[in-house]
């Protein structure tokens, strides 16, 4: 069985970050630390309770001076690197609301080694105006991650952080700082620009569809974003969003087979499809092909997910498609037993369907 992140956070790795804790400030009580960290309620914690917990034992026995408690984490920063230590700008978070002038020189350094995108929000939210001119400068910065924290730092859906409403609302402020990242050169800055626009979708498409417009054919880099950003508008098949990128809204193309491997098969065990369309015109027609499956939910109505197999042009003729779907049971997806539904989705529009049953998971147990 895998190993849960919060599980990254043991007693061997305490061992040792209290060991680097000590080489800078020796004043530090190690045993303090850790019984105050292992307390009854630590093995029900989760990832981010044992983050924030983690903060809350470290403001305990780190000096009382906020600054001076900063000045110690920044100097573990560089033997303290990866996702483990988000509880470096979750003490900024925490605890530094009142001090912008400290709090804002750590976010910027903490981001280097881990990611202050989650802390940086409730600056925003204290003073917006404030923070989003502190962040267009990050913007232009030299490190690739401050860049990124620029971008990521604004979503107003990032994941695992709460959302920022005023931005869901109006995201104006935000566009100056991914005009000036919309050609970055680093692929980790100009993902986080296309899922800050994909966010944004959700609320204000058509202010996406008109950037998509205006920044469309100037950069290579910038078409990469504009087409990350745009992916749920082609999920939902946007009319305009199609013709952005090439896509007949209503394309010419004639399904002739399709076939499962099964019409009925159990939660566990993979369904194999093979399907053949055909070009049927004299011209090449760019296509995006997917695929639909109607999943039952447990309240027993069906819900669709759609999962991209290629985007190509074609020429006047025939292709052949197969592709396997396993219904294995995933933290992120869970399968119940019912009648299902899968199709084929070219540029959006349903060409062909079928029905088939999920039963339960076959119990192996002999």
């Amino acid at each position: 069985m895998a190993e849960l992140l919060k599980d990254v956070y043991n007693k061997a790795f305490f061992e040792q970050f209290c060991k680097k804790v000590t080489s800078v400030y020796p004043e530090f009580n190690e045993q303090q630390f850790m019984t105050l960290l292992f307390d009854e309620e630590w093995e029900q914690r989760e990832l981010k309770q044992r983050t924030r917990h983690i903060t809350h034992t470290l403001r305990a026995t780190l000096p009382t001076s906020y600054p001076d408690a900063i000045a110690v984490l920044s100097q573990l920063v560089p033997d303290c690197k990866g996702f483990e230590y988000l509880f470096f700008p979750d003490f900024i978070e925490a605890y530094g609301l009142s001090d912008w002038e400290t709090s804002i020189e750590a976010l910027k350094l903490f981001t280097l080694t881990s990611s202050s995108e989650f802390a940086v929000r409730p600056f925003i939210e204290k003073d917006p105006k404030k923070m989003m001119s502190i962040m267009e400068k990050w913007a232009r910065d030299e490190n690739e991650h401050v860049r990124r924290l620029a971008s990521e730092g604004c979503r107003p859906r990032l994941p695992w952080g709460p959302a920022l409403k005023m931005f869901k609302k109006d995201p104006t402020s935000i566009i100056p700082i991914l005009e000036l990242l919309k050609a970055d050169e680093s692929e980790y800055v100009r993902k986080s620009v296309a899922n800050n626009l994909n966010d944004i979708t959700k609320d204000h498409p058509e202010l996406v569809k008109s950037l998509g417009k205006s920044w469309m054919g100037h950069n290579p880099k910038t078409d990469w974003i504009i087409k990350h950003a745009c992916r749920t508008l082609l999920r939902q098949a946007d009319p305009t969003t199609l013709t952005l990128f090439g896509f007949h809204n209503n394309p010419i193309v004639k399904i002739n087979e399709f076939e499962l491997s099964t019409d009925q098969l159990a939660i566990g065990e993979s369904l194999t499809f093979q399907f053949t369309f055909a070009n049927p015109t004299i011209d090449a027609a760019k296509l995006r092909i997917e695929y639909g499956i109607d999943f039952m939910k447990a309240n027993g109505i069906t819900r669709r997910k759609l999962f991209k197999i290629t985007e190509n042009t074609y020429l006047p003729g025939e292709y052949t498609y197969t592709r396997s779907h396993s219904f294995k049971q995933l933290s992120t997806r869970k399968h119940y037993p019912g009648e299902h539904r899968i199709a084929i989705v070219i540029n959006g529009v349903e060409m062909a369907e079928i029905e088939f049953v999920l039963t339960e998971e076959k119990n192996n147990d002999k």
